[in-house]
This record gives C-alpha cells, sequence and structure tokens, in this order.
C-alpha cells in the first residue's frame, strides 16, 4: 500500500505546509537526503498550542501537539517531494519540548510524532530520535520537530 493511501485509511489529511516565520527555506535535498527546518504545530495558520510541557500543556496534550506538528512536518515532506510515496525511509526526529522546571517526560510526548510516523510509513517509519527539553521555542510552541528523510530516486 502506498504512504499516500495509508494517510486515507487513517483518516488524515494534511494541512498545507506551513510558511517559514523567518529566514530560512522549509527544507533542502542533499543527495537522497531530505531535511526539513524546525516545524512547529501550526492549525490555519496559528499555533494549535502554545505553553510549556508541565506548565500550560499536559503530557497528554503534548502528544497531540506533536501529531500536530508531524502532519505539518509531512505537509512540507510532500510539497518538496510532489508524494510522500517517494519517501524510503525516515532516518531521524529531532523533538525539542518547550519545558516547565522539572519536566522530564519527553519522551512520551515526542512519542506523538514517533508513533504516528510508524502507523502511517510502517518500518519505513521506524527512525532514530532525540527527544530533547528547551527553555523557549517560537511564537511560544510547545513543539519543534525537524525530520530527516531518506528518498526514492
Amino acid at each position: 500500500m502506498s504512504f499516500e493511501h495509508k494517510l486515507i485509511e487513517l483518516g488524515l489529511t494534511l494541512p498545507a505546509p506551513p510558511k517559514p516565520v523567518a529566514t530560512y527555506i522549509p527544507a533542502v535535498l542533499a543527495g537522497d537526503l531530505l531535511f526539513l527546518s524546525g516545524v512547529i504545530p501550526f492549525r490555519d495558520g496559528k499555533l494549535a498550542f502554545e505553553g510549556k510541557l508541565g506548565r500550560e500543556l499536559t503530557v497528554e496534550q503534548g502528544y497531540e501537539a506533536a501529531r500536530v506538528t508531524l502532519l505539518n512536518a509531512l505537509a512540507i515532506v510532500r510539497h518538496e517531494l510532489g508524494t510522500l510515496d517517494r519517501v524510503k525511509k525516515i532516518v531521524r526526529l529531532t523533538g525539542h519540548v518547550a519545558s516547565a522546571d522539572g519536566f522530564v517526560q519527553h519522551p512520551a510526548v515526542i512519542n506523538g510524532a514517533s508513533d504516528l510516523l510508524v502507523k502511517i510509513f510502517g518500518e519505513a517509519g521506524q527512525h532514530a530520535r532525540v527527544a530533547l527539553g528547551a527553555a523557549e521555542l517560537p511564537l511560544n510552541a510547545p513543539i519543534e520537530i525537524e525530520l530527516i528523510v531518506q528518498v526514492k530516486a
């Protein structure tokens, strides 16, 4: 089954790719690797979630914010490649979590993105990962995700 059909089967719709909020481009293709810039949880051009985990947001809300963020990232991948079916492998996901003092459940939050990658891409969605805490993220976003994707020729 194609990855595009898997999205439909899961009842997921990718948003329009988010526009950069500063001086950068959303992605760079170098050889067979697509490097995404940091992506935050936009929905209809506005942040869907704001604040820090462990203060304004729960782990469950952070998990959902990571899912929203990943869908934005996949929208960029589709825009750059024309179709998600050109994805060969999700190589690495880096997840930044805006955290209140003492918050240590970063992996549980970033699982929102990781779990969804595996649901969509199966074995090709299994990836290396970093889940980090951050004092602040752009625009008061709770999550920022970066992806490295291996691309089929």
